[in-house]
């Protein structure tokens, strides 16, 4: 759940930043730990430093993804378009949402890249440029940093989170997101910044396990606190943000929540985020553990693979609750 201070909830149009935590995976890892999951409960987002990722290859990720947006459209179009791994311009999804977003979807898996290089271009360049993007993103979330924050959410809900993300047939995917500059949306001097108005990437949750994001020093993301405010997260290109997804909430049995959050553009800088979302294999069987199950918290879910839990996203909006579809019925709960 998010919670800000009392400083923070402001209803009107001009909302502040709200400042996550900001754990430092360096220190002593009990106490790391204690941290994660006290933000996760409170939060379902947070920020991590010292995370392990040498700067040069954060560096390069950021470069190579604004080179390959700076590419003409015809170009761009070489990588395929998303069905669903590829580049895609302002369509999100199947079901007709669209936002001011261009975008390049990877699987992880090295061998899927590697084939699907063939299509991608005939240009080795161009493939050095996708290939090289998959293993900076994937090395970040195996820095031992990010080892920390797995070790915290073991400690909730078991050892199969590691497991199921490291396992060879993982689903993991790896998403660049750029925002163009759009310094011509406002006409009218008086009126709110174009930011307020223009959705990049509309109102959602993430349906894998977890997700490690990264962008630049320009602001657009904002996440949905328990009131039903938005409010701005602070942009900082040397930290990663972490959040719950819908998957981490299933296994928790709901007490770490997968908040709702958005991007919205900036009228004049390009904002560009990368996104690595670590989901399990398509066979694996998503299911509330025993001890996260009493008498006073039976469990909320049924039990369901990610094959499943993908097909039910897909005939969905993007804003759509895809939990609801398999949360139980009082009469099926069982504690």
């Amino acid at each position: 759940m998010v919670v800000a201070s009392p400083t923070h909830q402001i209803h009107s149009e001009k909302l502040l930043a709200i400042e996550l935590p900001t754990i430092d995976l360096s220190g002593e890892r009990s106490i790391v730990s204690s941290l994660i999951v006290k933000a996760c409960d409170e939060y379902g987002f947070f920020k991590v430093k010292n995370h392990g990722v040498p700067h040069d290859i954060i560096a390069k990720m950021e470069k190579e993804g604004f080179n390959f947006f700076a590419k003409p459209f015809e170009e761009k179009q070489k990588a395929e378009l998303a069905k669903p791994f590829g580049y895609g311009c302002k369509n999100i999804g199947f079901k007709g949402d669209t936002g001011e977003v261009e975008y390049l979807l990877l699987n992880t898996n090295t061998l899927s890249v590697a084939e699907r290089s063939k299509t991608i271009s005939t240009d080795p360049a161009n493939f050095r440029q996708h290939s090289s993007a998959v293993r900076c993103l994937h090395r970040s979330s195996e820095g031992a940093g990010m080892r920390a924050v797995r070790s915290a959410w073991q400690r909730v809900c078991g050892s199969r989170i590691d497991q199921l993300i490291r396992d060879v047939d993982s689903d993991s995917i790896i998403r660049l997101n750029h925002y163009p500059p759009m310094p011509m949306l406002c006409q009218d001097k008086d009126s709110s910044p174009c930011n307020q108005n223009k959705v990049g990437f509309g109102e959602h949750s993430d349906p894998q396990i977890l997700t490690i994001l990264r962008s630049n020093d320009v602001g657009g993301l904002q996440i949905s606190l328990n009131d039903g405010a938005w409010v701005p997260v602070t942009p900082d290109p040397a930290t990663f943000c972490v959040n719950v997804g819908d998957l981490l909430q299933a296994m928790t049995n709901g007490r770490f929540v997968s908040v709702r959050h958005k991007a919205l553009t900036n009228s004049y800088r390009s904002r560009m985020s990368m996104a690595y979302f670590a989901a399990p294999p398509p066979d694996a069987r998503i299911t509330v553990p025993p001890e996260m199950i009493s008498p006073t918290k039976p469990a909320l879910y049924k039990p369901f693979t990610w094959a499943e839990f993908k097909k039910a996203a897909f005939a969905l909006r993007l804003g759509d609750s895809r939990l609801g579809l398999f949360r139980m019925e009082c009469d099926e709960q069982v504690a």
